[in-house]
């Protein structure tokens, strides 16, 4: 858990978005299968905000992921795009 004011670990970060997105969407599929589960239903809503919390922390410290996490400040500014992309090596070597 970050401490109030701390950075978070940006390879954590993206490990982590990368665990509850594939979470979301397992479940997703699962759901469409199987609409009426209320457990499966609730464990998609939970995995869902946590990923939007994830989402909006990576952004907030390393530029946006998704769209939905570009606010208007970094859209007019465009210095996310001069930052390295999360897939490309940093520079201390390896990716991310």
């Amino acid at each position: 858990m970050l401490m109030r004011g701390q950075q978070p670990n940006k390879e954590n970060l993206l490990a982590w978005i990368d665990q509850v997105s594939f979470a979301v969407n397992e479940m997703n599929l699962y759901l469409d299968t199987h609409p009426e589960d209320e457990e499966a239903m609730a464990f998609f809503r939970e995995k869902l905000k946590m990923r939007r919390k994830a989402l909006e922390t990576y952004a907030r410290y390393f530029g946006p992921l998704t769209i939905d996490t570009a606010n208007d400040n970094m859209s007019r500014s465009f210095e996310w795009v001069q930052q390295p992309w999360p897939w490309e090596p940093s520079k201390r070597g390896g990716c991310r």
